[in-house]
């Protein structure tokens, strides 16, 4: 996410304003001794799903594109990426939401490559062109631990699901290094169930998107028809394995669900059938992070629609929407 000002909606006004700070000495984040990953790395599951999850790449179908291709021989899949994981970059970010970036920051790794084909997407020479560098498993360890060692609340797998069988074999090195902060599983929240199974009792916080609640506009604005579906049975697996935000005593998210949805101009409908769905399906406190940041970038001004940023009188209409539908937890975005 990027920069900009969080405020709480309704019973979370206690989290105020937070304002991405410069670098400054760090207080390590809080650790629990025992986390999932760990217990699960302990017992031989974490293995067991490694294998599970490779073989997912040999006809690839980490991602609902279900492409075939065969990832292991190198192959490349729909979303453009092969057998190696690759990382455009991994750093210390205050601009994710409060509970996430505690005062050292949220760690976050971000991958190459993407399975939807958003054209207004913000990160465009990461997610299409795919530009970053391959790492391997021990590569990948290391920037977690870094991260960690550098004082981050958590780490943050920016857009890696179609790397899950990467991002799982770097975790027992990991682990053997001392890790133990939480993970958080940040995606477009267009994911395959199959996949999102493999990762229960690993992550501990899913940051997932809920674009769409049309699906012309998931066709046209990701060529993706079948997002709709797709997204709306992810979050309920995803509000099943990790339930309600929790967070510890200084605030820090320690586990639970968090769902961002962008504001697209001149698309409150889209925005009011995505909060109602949320509203009816999951659970009431559902924490949501509402983003009005948009603005026209990569492919967006082909499309007359999104040719201009949103306006604060429609961020204003979705906060009713919001109200009305009973959401009172979570955060918009101004800026």
């Amino acid at each position: 996410m990027g920069e900009g000002f969080f405020f709480g909606i309704e019973r979370e006004r206690e989290c105020g304003i937070i304002k991405s700070p410069n670098p400054c000495p760090r207080r390590a984040a809080a650790i629990d001794s025992i986390r999932g990953y760990i217990t699960l790395y302990e017992e031989g599951i974490l293995a067991r799903r490694i294998e599970e999850a490779f073989s997912l790449l040999e006809s690839c179908r980490i991602c609902p594109r279900a492409c075939g291709r065969n990832r292991l021989l190198g192959e490349v899949g729909f979303c453009g990426a092969g057998r190696r994981a690759k990382v455009a970059s991994f750093n210390l970010h205050w601009g994710e939401e409060p509970p996430l970036v505690g005062e050292g920051g949220s760690g976050t790794i971000f991958f190459s490559h993407c399975s939807l084909r958003c054209c207004f997407c913000q990160n465009y020479p990461i997610s299409h062109l795919g530009n970053g560098n391959q790492v391997d498993e021990a590569a990948l360890a290391r920037m977690m631990l870094d991260l960690q060692q550098r004082g981050a609340a958590n780490i943050n797998l920016v857009t890696g699901s179609h790397y899950l069988p990467q991002i799982l074999e770097a975790l027992p090195i990991a682990i053997e290094g001392g890790l133990r902060l939480p993970l958080v599983h940040n995606c477009g929240g267009y994911e395959a169930l199959e996949s999102l199974r493999l990762l229960n009792g690993l992550v501990d916080i899913y940051l997932p998107d809920a674009k769409y609640g049309e699906l012309e506009l998931a066709q046209l604005y990701s060529k993706a028809p079948d997002y709709v579906e797709v997204n709306r049975a992810a979050l309920k697996e995803m509000v099943r394995q990790v339930g309600d935000l929790s967070r510890d005593s200084e605030g820090r998210a320690r586990k639970g669900l968090i769902v961002r949805h962008l504001i697209l101009p001149g698309q409150i409908g889209n925005t009011q059938r995505v909060l109602s769905f949320l509203a009816r399906e999951l659970p009431p406190r559902i924490h949501i992070s509402l983003m009005s940041q948009y603005f026209p970038a990569n492919e967006a001004k082909k499309f007359p629609g999104l040719r201009r940023a949103v306006r604060p009188k429609e961020v204003k209409q979705v906060l009713r929407i919001m109200e009305d539908l009973g959401l009172g937890y979570g955060w918009h975005q101004e800026g």
